[in-house]
């Protein structure tokens, strides 16, 4: 099973042109459910990144079964970084 959590607000009083979300927590419960999660995660946040063209994608592994993707402006557009968190 995978939970994933995005940093989005409910929609109550948004207006039409939503700001669309620059980072994604994911939580796997197993190994094998890990690539495909990230993957489709990183494939939301190209969508977001090529729309302004500034900034890569930072994918930081905060301990085993958690994960952030985030736009990062440290990250050259059209590259995606790893990174483990200390």
């Amino acid at each position: 099973m995978t939970t994933a959590t995005l940093e989005r607000h409910p929609a109550t009083t948004e207006p039409a042109e939503a700001a669309p979300a620059r980072s994604i927590d994911l939580e796997f419960s197993s190994a094998l459910e890990v690539h495909a999660g990230l993957e489709e995660a990183v494939a939301e946040l190209i969508e977001v990144a090529s729309k302004d063209a500034s900034c890569g994608i930072l994918v930081t592994r905060l301990h085993p079964g958690r994960y952030t993707v985030a736009l990062d402006e440290s990250v050259p557009f059209g590259e995606t970084y790893e990174a483990i968190a200390a």
